[in-house]
C-alpha cells in the first residue's frame, strides 16, 4: 500500500511537521479600524513572521502592524489623514503615484494581504478607475482605490544574509511557518511512496504536467492549464 504525498500530509493539518505552533504567535497582523493617530509602543521580532513586527495604540485599542524600515519606538503614525510619511496607512486613492507602500489590501477592508515579506516594497504607478501597484516582481497588479496600504518598505531587508549555523535553529525557524526543515525529491523516493519515484535512474517516467481533474494521489509536478470552466468560476467569485 502506497503512502500519502507531502502535499495530502500538509493538506490534512494533523501532522505536528505541518502545523504552525499557535500558541507562540502574538496575535493577528492587520490595519487599523478607525481613522485617527496612534503611537508605536513596541516593535518586536515574532515567531513565524520574517519582517518585524510594531504594537500600536490606537485610542485605547492596541493592534499589531508590519514595521516599515525606520520605525521607531514612540513615533506617531497616522490611519486615514493625508500624511505620506512612513508608517501611516491610507487608501491607494490618496497615495501620490511613485510612492513606496507595502502591506496592500486586495480588498476593501481585510487588513492587507499583498507584500507583506521582510526587505519587500511596491510602488504606485498610476490611478485611474483601478490603482496600478508594481509588486515586488515586477509584475503590475491592478487594485480597487479604496484598498488600504501602508507607506515606506518592510523591514528586515537582508534577514537571508546571516546563516543558520546549525539545523536546529533551521528547524525551528521552519517549524513556526508550517514547513518541513527539507524535502526529499520525488525521483529519490521509490514508487510506492512517489509517481515519480523507482527505476534504474531518477527520472520522472511520464509526463510531469498533470492535469487539474487527476485524483489526489497524482498530483504531483506541473500544474496544467486551467480548464475554461475554473477561470469562469474564479472570476465569478
Amino acid at each position: 500500500m502506497g503512502k500519502n504525498l507531502r502535499g495530502q500530509r500538509r493538506g490534512r493539518g494533523t501532522s505536528p511537521t505541518y502545523r504552525s505552533p499557535s500558541h507562540r504567535h502574538p496575535g493577528p497582523v492587520t490595519l487599523p479600524a478607525r481613522r485617527g493617530d496612534g503611537i508605536v509602543t513596541e516593535i518586536f521580532q515574532a515567531p513565524g513572521h520574517t519582517a518585524p513586527l510594531a504594537r500600536v495604540r490606537f485610542d485605547g485599542q492596541e493592534i499589531l502592524m508590519i514595521a516599515c524600515d525606520g520605525l521607531a519606538v514612540g513615533q506617531r503614525v497616522t490611519h486615514g489623514v493625508a500624511n505620506i510619511d512612513r508608517g501611516n496607512t491610507l487608501p491607494l486613492r490618496d497615495i501620490p503615484e511613485g510612492t513606496l507602500v507595502y502591506n496592500i489590501e486586495a480588498r476593501p477592508g481585510d487588513g492587507g494581504r499583498f507584500v507583506r515579506a521582510a526587505g519587500t516594497q511596491a510602488v504606485v504607478v498610476s490611478h485611474g478607475d483601478r490603482t496600478v501597484v508594481q509588486l515586488p516582481s515586477g509584475q503590475f497588479h491592478s487594485f480597487h482605490p479604496d484598498c488600504r496600504a501602508m507607506i515606506g518598505a518592510v523591514a528586515g531587508a537582508g534577514r537571508g544574509d546571516k546563516p543558520f549555523t546549525k539545523a536546529g535553529k533551521k528547524w525551528f525557524s521552519f517549524r513556526s511557518f508550517s514547513k518541513a526543515m527539507f524535502k526529499v525529491r520525488g525521483v529519490a523516493m521509490n514508487p510506492v511512496d512517489h509517481p515519480h519515484g523507482g527505476g534504474s535512474h531518477q527520472h520522472v517516467g511520464k509526463p510531469s504536467t498533470v492535469g487539474y481533474d487527476v485524483p489526489p494521489g497524482r498530483k504531483v509536478g506541473r500544474m496544467g492549464p486551467q480548464p475554461k470552466r475554473l477561470k469562469a468560476k474564479r472570476r465569478r467569485t
